[in-house]
């Protein structure tokens, strides 16, 4: 079975009476328009999206009357970052900038993939944060940058 666009989302479409199969992917996965998957019921589903748009949590690979094959994103090891003044988050944000380190945003957290050397700078800078193992609901997404 080769998949070439997402029917939907958990969230939006019910799955009542549906038998439902997971593929379960890395954060990293989720950015890959072409590969190879096996639902943790051992069919092999390849996936050709032809939309250029990123894998999420929840999102539905195939569906009939029957039977769903979702997306369920693994846990990421990750640095929960809770800075307590606009002056704490501006820091920390120039400084993961600068290292052009891609994070999430939940709430009032900031999420970074784990990196000894991040949670050294947190340390220094005094930056309340803790490491966490966190499933994220989208890719962590490095954007196009160039110094010129």
């Amino acid at each position: 079975m080769i998949i070439e666009q997402i029917v939907g989302n958990m969230e939006e479409i019910s799955q009542a009476g549906r038998h439902i199969e997971r593929v379960y992917l890395s954060s990293d996965d989720l950015v890959k328009r072409i590969q190879r998957v096996t639902t943790d019921h051992g069919k092999e589903v390849g996936i050709r999206l032809t939309e250029p748009k990123d894998l999420v949590d929840g999102d539905i690979l195939y569906m009939d009357q029957k039977n769903m094959i979702v997306v369920s994103v693994m846990s990421d090891d990750l640095l929960v970052l809770r800075p307590q003044t606009m002056k704490q988050m501006g820091e920390i944000a120039h400084q993961l900038g600068n290292r052009h380190l891609p994070a999430q945003f939940e709430g009032e957290e900031m999420l970074v993939q784990y990196d000894y050397l991040v949670e050294e700078l947190l340390e220094q800078l005094g930056v309340p944060f803790s490491r966490e193992t966190r499933k994220v609901k989208k890719a962590f997404r490095h954007i196009g940058h160039s110094h010129g």
